[in-house]
């Protein structure tokens, strides 16, 4: 199984407001960098989205370590609640519903395809592949302000 890392970030100019997004895949020392945008989102949505974005571009199932300084994207994860989620019809603890719902669902399928292991790292940091994805996803907000 081929060993991929995926460094992912969203970026949203208010929320709700226009939001972009950025995947940095690398295999071999080669790297794809996908990235897009929305007019109306959430900042969530974006980081979500980044993740979903990169794992979908991959043409087999792979072992992915996924890098995200979201920890709304990464948590569910990494502390396993996303098992609970599904296991009560994708709902909280407190039975709210949770939301962005279908892009959990899909993130979810992308997990079940590939190998993933979600690692947290420090936005804003030492770490040059996030930080170049919060630059690429704020260059699709411009993108879409000045078209």
């Amino acid at each position: 199984m081929k060993k991929v890392e995926l460094y992912t970030d969203g970026a949203c100019s208010g929320n709700p407001g226009i939001g972009g997004w950025a995947s940095i895949l690398i295999y071999n020392g080669v790297e794809k960098i996908l990235s897009g945008g929305d007019i109306e989102t959430t900042n969530n949505k974006m980081e979500v989205i980044s993740v979903i974005k990169g794992l979908e571009a991959l043409k087999e199932p792979c072992e992915v370590t996924v890098y995200s300084d979201s920890q709304y994207t990464v948590s569910p994860f990494i502390d396993g609640y996303i098992n609970n989620w599904i296991l009560s019809g994708w709902r909280l603890a407190d039975k709210k519903p949770v939301k962005n719902v279908e892009l959990w669902k899909r993130l979810v399928e992308l997990t079940n395809v590939h190998k993933v292991t979600f690692v947290k790292v420090k936005g804003h940091a030492d770490n040059e592949n996030n930080n170049r994805c919060d630059l690429i996803a704020r260059n699709e907000i411009k993108k879409i302000q000045n078209a």
